[in-house]
């Protein structure tokens, strides 16, 4: 890519210790071979399945992330409130209440000449917590990062697709991306909307998928089965990385790329 072209990596959400080694394992390999400028996750869920730990931001930075984004798992985690209120590269979602630890945004620089960029995390409300609206909050956050930067990439984390696929073309061509995360299942539809964002539902899971969305598979089953509640614990097997590729052009904002990793590849048998 040329000088103007920035190559970023949004990896989806992380889960457990499944997720966070098959990042460490994958992740240089893919930053060579992409020539990636910008690294992003999702790691709402890389403390046990459930919120983040200081030991899983180390791990991921060590790795090649720069950013993380979370959701609304990112408290679960008691001892990492004071990580939170202070460590710039961890973002959790813009529209909660005012006075909620962390940042719902922040500029950081990309380097190789291509300047800065600009990360917002913003959450949905369908069948979620009835938090502040998403897309007036990407209205004012937009206003305010539109002077200082031209790429900004926004973390979509909802349970409807619906949500997602609005705020996309509520944004189409004001933002670099929307990405949807939260629902763990990697979805067929990135594109670049007409007016130049990025748009994919569901960048997926990285993690192991002999689970139901990470967790073991029994506990999660019998909730189903029973309704009643059953300790959900992370699964181990069949690990693997989803992620999103993004080419930006670093002078308008604009989207010229948008491609899915799925690695390794389901075995699928003899089509």
């Amino acid at each position: 890519m040329g000088k103007n072209t920035a190559t970023i990596l949004f990896i989806g959400d992380v889960v457990g210790r499944p997720g966070l080694q098959i990042v460490d394992h994958l992740l240089k390999g893919l930053i060579t071979k992409h020539s990636i400028d910008f690294v992003i996750c999702n790691g709402e869920n890389t403390h046990n399945g459930k919120g983040i730990s200081k030991e899983a931001l180390h791990q991921l930075k060590e790795a090649g992330v720069d950013v993380i984004t979370g959701g609304n798992h990112t408290w679960n985690n008691f001892n990492f409130f004071e990580t939170l209120k202070s460590d710039p590269s961890v973002i959790r979602p813009l529209n909660y209440p005012r006075g909620v630890y962390g940042k719902g945004y922040g500029i950081f620089h990309m380097g190789n000449g291509l300047g800065d960029i600009a990360v917002v995390n913003l959450q949905g409300r369908t069948f979620m917590s009835p938090i502040e609206c998403p897309f007036r909050t990407a209205d004012w956050v937009i206003k305010q990062l539109k002077e200082k930067v031209s790429c900004i990439v926004v973390d979509m984390h909802a349970e409807a697709t619906a949500e997602k696929i609005a705020l996309g073309w509520y944004l189409d061509g004001r933002v670099s991306a929307v990405l949807g995360t939260h629902t763990h299942v990697q979805t067929a539809d990135e594109r670049i909307l007409p007016k130049g964002t990025a748009y994919c539902s569901d960048v997926g899971m990285t993690g192991p998928f002999e689970s139901i969305i990470g967790m073991q598979i029994k506990a999660a089953t019998d909730r189903f089965l029973y309704q009643t509640p059953h300790k959900y614990e992370c699964a181990e097997n069949d690990v693997h990385l989803s992620a999103v590729l993004l080419q930006l052009d670093v002078e308008t904002g604009k989207a010229t790329g948008i491609s899915r990793i799925f690695y390794p590849d389901f075995n699928r048998g003899n089509l």
